[in-house]
């Protein structure tokens, strides 16, 4: 199954592909992003379209500290710059990595000794840093955002160690306009000095540097002081879902929250739940940037960004063709088919699921065909727990291209697909993040797929040879003769749990070719 190419005529596949998700010829990607505060390595599964992380480690090298005040990258932060590059160099090679690129951004740029520290870098160990543009850095960051939602749009903000990077994510392009600003953890965490004076400088700047064209109602957060702000925030409200990508809350509450913050001493901002201690130093200068941003562009809502410069510079990577991919549903079954016992019922699920509902979106489309990816991922699991764990893992699995209503129908559909209680009281927080008829439809399906494992013992060729129906109150499953079922208590059993779902009131099964009534169950 395909999604249709949408109103600009992009064709955007939604079919699954278990040889692609075999990871067949895919080797280990990494990138050094070399930062102003820190140095980090991220090794990923594969360059692709829902990459996964395997090895995620950074060195808090603080290469911008000072340099406003002498242009150059001080010795301590440059000798720690290269040891770091070196370890991660090992560590990339011993992992056989088939490609490592490294990226640098304000602090390299702007230092005079850049290009020295650059050079030491490649004499060390022979790789090649790219220094990247203010203009680069912002297009990269908001390619991140792109990659890792489902068609973004609003004004991404990219807030590093040296500087703060805006520009604007339209669906799948990078809007023209664009700006760096010398706003990053660093310099404001030196504005912050002087608290008296520190909010009327950084909207100085922010008034002749950020033109309020680029305005828009969701501000897009990325960066690792915006993410620490998020899990503060998560941790403090009670999130029910623990997970920063896709976290969305009102630009007033995120305002309201940055000022408690900025109220706080140091010894008590390092006893700040999801803050670590060394991100607590510089963790007031993210909170009043986003406090200032937002009130500057007159935002409204606020979605956190796991994902920025180094996703976007792997998406930058990818042929046209491979960035069109879904991100949930690559990710989905790159986890899912090669853990299910037999890859190809996946693609005949999506098939027979596909007749449940007259009319679906495509965003209701493409968390169906996630859904079924992910279907058999809990059958190693002993029976008594696979609802729950199953549940609990896709709710904080590291999946992108959703949000968190959209990951809490995944989660709630998974539950249902392995029989678990729908008064479930482990699910009741995140069950809030579900309209009446999303929790409906995440029910309906997960029981449609218990159905259909049972029904056809999870086989392709027994499963087409059914077909489920649901209309005007009525469930009707209708099989052929070689998948008859009449005395099959388990079938009967999980269509009577489809039923309670639907409030069917006439429940039967019956042959296809004669259209004989097979069985028929009182509800």
């Amino acid at each position: 199954m395909e999604a249709e190419s949408d109103t600009h005529g992009i064709h955007r596949p939604l079919e699954l592909d278990p040889k692609r998700a075999g990871r067949l010829g895919r080797m280990p990607y990494g990138i050094i992003d070399i930062g102003s505060n820190s140095v980090r390595l991220v090794i990923y599964d594969q360059l692709g379209r829902a990459p996964l992380p395997r090895f995620n480690e950074k060195s808090l090298c603080r290469l911008g500290e000072g340099l406003a005040e002498t242009g150059m990258i001080a010795a301590e932060g440059f000798r720690r710059t290269v040891e770091a590059v070196r370890r991660f160099r090992a560590i990339a090679d011993a992992m056989g990595v088939s490609r490592l690129d490294a990226t640098a951004t304000e602090a390299v740029r702007r230092a005079a000794n850049g290009p020295d520290l650059v050079a030491a870098i490649r004499a060390e160990t022979g790789i090649a840093v790219r220094i990247l543009s203010g203009a680069e850095e912002a297009r990269y960051a908001t390619l991140g955002v792109i990659s890792g939602f489902f068609r973004p749009a609003g004004v991404v903000g990219d807030m590093g160690g040296g500087s703060l990077e805006i520009a604007v994510a339209m669906d799948d392009t990078v809007g023209e306009e664009w700006v760096s600003l010398p706003l990053g953890a660093l310099p404001v965490e030196s504005i912050l000095k002087d608290r008296d004076n520190a909010k009327k400088r950084i909207d100085a700047i922010l008034k002749e540097s950020l033109p309020t064209s680029l305005a828009r109602p969701t501000f897009f957060a990325v960066g690792g002081g915006w993410r620490s702000f998020a899990k503060a925030h998560m941790l403090a409200k009670g999130a029910p879902v623990p997970v920063v990508h896709g976290y969305r809350i009102a630009a007033s509450e995120a305002r309201a929250f940055a000022k408690s913050v900025l109220r706080l001493s140091p010894a008590k901002l390092e006893e700040l739940p999801g803050v670590s201690r060394r991100r607590s130093r510089t963790f007031p200068a993210a909170a009043i940037m986003l406090d200032r941003v937002l009130k500057h562009l007159d935002a409204r809502h606020v979605v956190f960004s796991a994902l920025g410069l180094r996703e976007g510079w792997i998406y930058s990577q990818l042929d046209t063709e491979e960035r069109y991919l879904d991100p949930l549903v690559e990710g989905a079954q790159l986890i899912g088919l090669p853990a299910a016992r037999v890859p190809d019922f996946a693609t005949a699920l999506v098939s027979w699921t596909a007749a449940l509902e007259e009319e679906e979106t495509p965003a209701e489309m493409r968390l169906r065909v996630a859904l079924c990816a992910l279907s058999d991922i809990g059958w190693r699991d002993h029976p008594d727990i696979r609802a729950e764990e199953s549940f609990r893992r896709v709710l904080q699995f590291p999946f992108i291209g959703l949000d968190h209503a959209e990951r809490v129908f995944l989660a709630v559909a998974i539950h249902a697909r392995y029989a678990g209680r729908l008064d479930a009281a482990y699910m009741s927080a995140a069950l809030g993040r579900l309209s009446p008829g999303q929790r409906r439809r995440a029910e309906v399906l997960g029981r449609a797929i218990l159905l259909a494992y049972r029904l056809s013992g999870g086989t392709p060729a027994v499963l087409a040879n059914s077909r489920l129906l649901i209309a005007h109150g009525r469930l009707r499953l209708e099989v052929e003769r070689a998948a008859r079922v009449p005395d099959s208590e388990a079938v009967a059993e999980r269509l009577s749990l489809l039923a309670a779902v639907l409030k069917a009131k006439s429940v039967e099964i019956v042959e296809r070719e004669t259209g004989h009534s097979l069985l028929k169950i009182r509800t």
